[in-house]
């Protein structure tokens, strides 16, 4: 009996783990969005916005890293924005945009940069 209750423990601990785990597996530009809209008062708010600023970070380095200065869409304001201002304002670019909330969570990010942020040449 102890063992059934171990394992159905065990079990248990790692469904919700999956659960959580799910909710950062980020596809579309709408679960994204969500992530980064987490209200303050949500448990795992402080998360959900370290992981958000690490998707917007990563993405953005990587376009940085791989695309030629030549090349880029997408440039940095003066004065610079902070991450905060990037998630806030891609989560209001896209509800007002739902056609592409079913687009990639980077693909759709980079739309709302290189509207937002266009390079000026």
């Amino acid at each position: 009996m102890r063992i059934s209750l171990v394992v159905a423990g065990f079990v248990l601990a790692a469904s919700a783990s999956a659960s959580a785990q799910d909710h950062y597996r980020l596809q579309t530009a709408a679960e994204l969005a969500r992530v980064c809209a987490t209200p303050a008062s949500a448990s795992d708010h402080v998360t959900a916005v370290a992981f958000c600023h690490g998707v917007l970070a990563g993405a953005y380095g990587y376009f940085l890293s791989a695309t030629p200065a030549a090349d880029r869409f997408v440039c940095p304001p003066t004065p610079s924005v902070t991450r905060t201002q990037v998630a806030n304002g891609f989560v209001t670019w896209l509800k007002a945009r739902p056609q592409y909330n079913n687009d990639g969570a980077i693909d759709a990010l980079f739309r709302y940069a290189a509207e937002a942020y266009p390079c000026k040449r």
